[in-house]
């Protein structure tokens, strides 16, 4: 079959290798669909999580082609879309039941094999049947989607709160939709590109406001004026660290600011301990999920978030290079979809 592989970082091929092997708890998956994100662009680097060598790929979805000798709730020609992460289930953080901090983490395109390639295997218990009316486009965005459900469980957030996103990426543009539904009174992104606001209030995200990165001023003043009070929420959404110290000033006494966006290792913030603490302000992080796709999804099939708007590229496994210079310049593109089969 065809995949990409790379042996280290930055040095990678569309290469020939066997078609994967699998145990008596998994399935075969032919690929049809596989999104790439700007983690995927911090994996090309070597960064986040990433072991070599490597076939990459974690937003995919696809067929059933082969099952397990104990594999029986699965049958050739289901369709799937699955779950990436596997937990071993015995480390300390399992045993308290803290997947998501599994110090055994695997994850199939970050550690492991993922869905750049024809077919990938998976565990049986990771896939999740797809519904007839959606679509290989829409099933590819469960993942992603899943994660912006696990950073809004760390949030909880209240019915009325104002909530401020800065980026209006494939992240930020999931998270508005999604607070949308879950009680917010007042939802604001910020960014500097303006189709990207306008796909926004086309989704029904009412309140977009364009960032002047040579005039701070501009932008400021206007969410400001839409919350005089502050934000109860306020995402970063860019990854870009000074971005979150920027964000800092929007909140108000008791906000909670959530760090969505993957920035660099070395990337620091300055934070006053004081203002925190007087003003008891709460700092999240969200890495990745586990144990949400079936939420996720279920937003998908109801048609309660709009995924398919959001595709801008469809490239094959031999654009690949292509797809990352995409990634990396940003204005023009929001999710690049990858066709490994078709």
């Amino acid at each position: 079959m065809k995949a990409i592989v790379y042996t280290a970082p930055e040095q990678f091929a569309v290469q020939d290798v066997p078609i994967p092997s699998i145990g008596p708890r998994q399935v075969l998956v032919r690929v049809r669909r596989c999104g790439i994100c700007k983690t995927d662009l911090h994996i090309h680097h070597g960064r986040f999580i990433s072991q070599f060598p490597l076939t990459p790929g974690h937003e995919f979805c696809g067929d059933i082609v082969d099952v397990g000798a104990e594999v029986t709730e699965w049958k050739i020609g289901d369709r799937v879309t699955c779950d990436n992460t596997v937990l071993c289930g015995y480390c300390f953080y399992c045993r308290r039941n803290q997947p998501l901090y599994c110090q055994n983490f695997y994850s199939l395109g970050c550690t492991g094999p993922g869905g750049l390639a024809e077919y990938v295997a998976v565990n049986a218990d990771k896939a999740f049947p797809l519904a007839d009316h959606v679509s290989y486009d829409q099933a590819a965005f469960t993942e992603p989607l899943a994660c912006i459900v696990h950073g809004i469980d760390r949030l909880d957030p209240c019915c009325g709160d104002k909530v401020l996103i800065f980026g209006a990426g494939p992240a930020g543009n999931l998270l508005a939709q999604i607070l949308k539904h879950c009680g917010a009174a007042l939802v604001v992104v910020v960014a500097s590109t303006r189709w990207k606001l306008d796909l926004l209030n086309r989704l029904g995200i009412e309140h977009t406001v364009l960032m002047d990165r040579d005039d701070y001023a501009r932008h400021t003043n206007t969410v400001k004026r839409l919350a005089p009070e502050g934000y109860d929420i306020v995402i970063d959404a860019t990854g870009y660290a000074p971005m979150i110290e920027h964000a800092f000033q929007f909140t108000k006494m008791g906000s909670k600011v959530l760090v969505y966006g993957v920035c660099n290792e070395e990337d620091t913030i300055t934070v006053n301990p004081y203002w925190m603490f007087r003003n008891e302000i709460t700092l999240f992080g969200s890495f990745a999920q586990t144990h949400c796709f079936d939420r996720a999804l279920s937003y998908i099939e109801r048609g309660m978030v709009q995924v398919e708007p959001l595709i801008t590229h469809r490239l094959s496994l031999a654009e690949y290079g292509r797809a990352l210079e995409l990634l990396a310049e940003g204005k023009h593109n929001l999710k690049i979809m990858i066709h490994p089969t078709d």
